[in-house]
């Protein structure tokens, strides 16, 4: 991608798009300044124990899954920006509760709704992205440079949260909540003023997606489709486990600096995104994504193994084995995006995106399977455990470029 044809793209991108971007800058940066404390939170405030910590995080995680699986299809028929005013709305919500929240059932209950607004919103949002810009390749800068900002975010996030003391205090969720009016401030700022033929179009074109019991029927015939969301649950469950059993097990291994520590992976994985997605998007430009994915995959298998290998007390070590898990990231998570895009028919990019939504399975079953590891066997187990994950993953990419592929026979 040379520069001078991608300034004339970001040229072409439209408020809306902006405002997406830029809003998912500053709710990820809130988010990350406080989420990753949240098992620390529920461990010395609460008392849970590694398993407890992972049943609640994964009963909410996958209901909030299943959840956006229905309410992509939904965004297709009735308007993807109402979607969007939904997620933010239980996003302040849900936020809020989690900042003053004194007894455990509310907590527990906050928790649950703090995992809705990020499943709400990504289908919306990508189908909108879609629908702001006509260009593939435009779309396709679009999506790298969402997934970019989303992890600027990340990386500055943790650092300001330790330059505010904020590490790990429960009241620090108040400015998740904050950070998400601001977007619902924006988005109806912004918000697309339509003509009356534009308006009738879209209308048109609602009234051609298959309502919900159809869109299944549809969907069970893409089997290329279904083969890639198997490899990508797998592939989220990997990665899901530096999310939750990671700090689970450092915290119950009594790791010194343990909040240096936990902030420095979430730096080191943002950091290395950012510094890395746009020279391997030029790197790769001519590949293939069957091809990105696969070398994407080989790199996650080699930081499964450095973390199984790697010693508790290893601070450096874990640190390490967190750069290269995060260049795997780089490759692999705008190219799953990039590929399920091309994958999906005009008409039901948000049932798609909402579909796709469904490996977030593989982070919710994260918490309660590496808790359960944990539990009963070893932090060595686990990444041994995910090495073998890794592996079947790319077996299933492999199967689904081999397969002829039947989207439009499908529709």
């Amino acid at each position: 991608m040379e520069n001078s044809s991608a300034i004339e793209r970001l040229k072409r991108f439209t408020p809306l798009v902006w405002v997406m971007l830029v809003g998912n800058f500053f709710v990820r940066a809130s988010y990350y300044m406080v989420w990753p404390f949240l098992a620390v939170i529920l461990y010395e405030n609460y008392g849970l124990s590694a398993t407890e910590v992972g049943l609640l995080l994964t009963v909410s995680a996958t209901f909030a899954v299943f959840l956006g699986f229905y309410t992509g299809n939904l965004a297709d028929r009735f308007g993807r920006t109402k979607m969007l005013y939904t997620a933010v709305f239980v996003g302040v919500i849900s936020f809020s509760l989690l900042a003053v929240a004194e007894s455990l059932w509310l907590f527990a209950t906050s928790v649950f709704l703090a995992c809705l607004p990020r499943t709400l919103w990504d289908a919306p949002s990508k189908a909108l992205l879609t629908e702001e810009l006509a260009d593939a390749k435009d779309r396709e800068l679009a999506l790298h440079l969402l997934y970019f900002l989303v992890n600027v975010g990340a990386a500055l996030g943790p650092l300001y949260g330790l330059w505010a003391g904020l590490n790990g205090e429960q009241f620090s969720f108040v400015y998740t909540g904050i950070s998400y009016i601001g977007l619902l401030l924006a988005l109806l700022y912004f918000r697309p003023k339509l003509s009356e033929a534009q308006t009738f179009a879209l209308q048109s074109a609602a009234q051609s997606v298959p309502k919900f019991a159809k869109w299944l029927g549809i969907l069970r015939k893409d089997k290329v489709f279904l083969i890639v969301l198997i490899a990508t649950t797998l592939v989220y469950l990997v990665y899901a486990q530096c999310d939750s059993s990671l700090v689970q097990y450092l915290t119950r291994a009594e790791v010194p600096d343990l909040a240096w520590l936990i902030s420095s992976l979430i730096i080191a994985n943002s950091s290395v995104i950012i510094v890395c997605q746009f020279p391997l998007l030029h790197l790769m430009r001519n590949w293939r994504i069957e091809n990105r994915l696969y070398a994407g995959g080989v790199i996650l298998i080699i930081s499964q193994v450095m973390m199984a290998l790697n010693n508790v007390q290893n601070i450096w070590g874990w640190i390490a084995a967190m750069m290269v898990l995060s260049l795997s990231e780089a490759i692999m998570f705008t190219n799953i995006n990039v590929y399920i895009d091309r994958l999906a028919p005009d008409n039901l990019k948000a049932s798609y995106f909402g579909a796709a939504g469904l490996c977030s399975l593989g982070y919710a079953l994260a918490p309660i399977l590496g808790g359960l590891i944990l539990d009963f066997y070893s932090g060595m187990m686990l990444f041994i455990i995910m090495t073998l994950v890794s592996i079947t993953a790319l077996g299933f990419y492999r199967i689904a470029e081999l397969r002829p592929k039947t989207t439009a026979e499908a529709i």
